[in-house]
């Protein structure tokens, strides 16, 4: 099927462009910045470029958006503009065009506030029945985008499906404290255990969702790697995650230490993509026992797509504490 992609200079977008004709679709790209896959240049906020670019597309994978690194240099009008005013173009000129499934790529921190649980109590366990706790401008303005998507399948029934996607950025981690105490490569092959997925596996729940769209009308997924705990371990993973770990992954300690890499002390909460492997039949490649085996093997951590779509970065400026001035 041929498919608008919007963001498709982005990570997401660019992995996402490479990987739909793979599965037999033809996409096509648009994005406020100009790219090697990226066909149509503009703003998702011009109702007429994105109806011309829409005409005759049978999907719609809406990825563009302002991300959390944007809190501290846009301001709120900016965040409402992109994120809740473009995905209500979008969705409209969906509508209009016919497509047969619109794909809204939403983000983790939805959950907000509900992911950081107060001092003394256990990690978080997070699934779909989660209910977020607004924190910022990002997430309260992808939560309501995600309202519209809803709306928008229930008075017309458009299939709409909503992917929360944790973490899959290359660039260094926006906490200025991970930074000072672990290597890149290191905090990432931490968090493949409960909040990061590989770049190729969140395009590929794309393309799952994409096939299942029509006989799911609209849902809401976690897409994040298959963690190795269940609910029982969220006490010790808060308390002191290294024991809980190695006690799933024996080898791993000497592997880690072969390499100078720390586990994290504590581990705060656990994404579940139960439902999305359940429902949308995707099978992640990409966990943590991979990714020791990488790791023993002496090789780069992660997918070659996500090797070879790169580092993008959010901002054309370096900034004082960082890549990402974080709000």
């Amino acid at each position: 099927m041929k498919v608008l992609v919007t963001g498709s200079s982005g990570h997401l977008g660019e992995a996402l462009m490479r990987t739909l004709p793979l599965a037999g679709h033809e996409p096509v790209g648009l994005d406020a910045r100009p790219g090697a896959f990226t066909r149509h240049t503009g703003s998702i906020c011009d109702m007429d470029l994105v109806r011309s670019t829409i005409r005759g597309a049978d999907a719609v994978i809406h990825t563009a958006t302002l991300h959390k690194p944007h809190v501290a240099t846009h301001s709120w009008a900016d965040f409402v503009d992109t994120n809740i005013t473009g995905t209500r173009i979008l969705l409209q000129a969906a509508v209009e065009a016919g497509v047969g499934a619109f794909l809204f790529t939403s983000t983790t921190s939805a959950f907000g506030r509900a992911l950081r649980p107060p001092a003394g109590a256990p990690a978080a366990w997070i699934d779909e029945e989660v209910s977020g706790r607004v924190k910022n401008i990002y997430g309260a303005t992808k939560t309501a985008a995600e309202d519209l998507c809803e709306l928008t399948h229930g008075q017309t029934a458009m299939p709409v499906l909503v992917l929360r996607t944790s973490r899959f950025f290359p660039e260094e981690d926006d906490n200025p404290q991970v930074r000072a105490r672990y290597r890149p490569e290191n905090a990432k092959a931490n968090e493949f255990l409960y909040r990061r997925v590989d770049l190729a596996d969140a395009a590929s729940a794309h393309v799952c969702a994409l096939e299942r769209a029509g006989e799911i009308g609209f849902a809401k997924y976690i897409i994040s790697a298959t963690p190795p705990f269940d609910r029982d371990d969220v006490a010790g993973l808060r308390d002191d995650a290294p024991p809980t770990v190695w006690s799933r992954f024996p080898s791993g300690k000497a592997i880690y230490e072969s390499r100078g890499y720390e586990m994290f002390d504590s581990i705060d909460r656990v994404y579940s993509n139960a439902r999305a492997r359940r429902e949308l039949g995707w099978e992640p490649e990409y966990d943590f026992a991979r990714i020791l085996r990488q790791l023993d093997a002496g090789d780069p951590i992660g997918s070659a797509l996500a090797r070879e779509v790169g580092v993008k970065g959010y901002h054309g400026d370096a900034f004082a504490d960082g890549l990402y001035p974080v709000a």
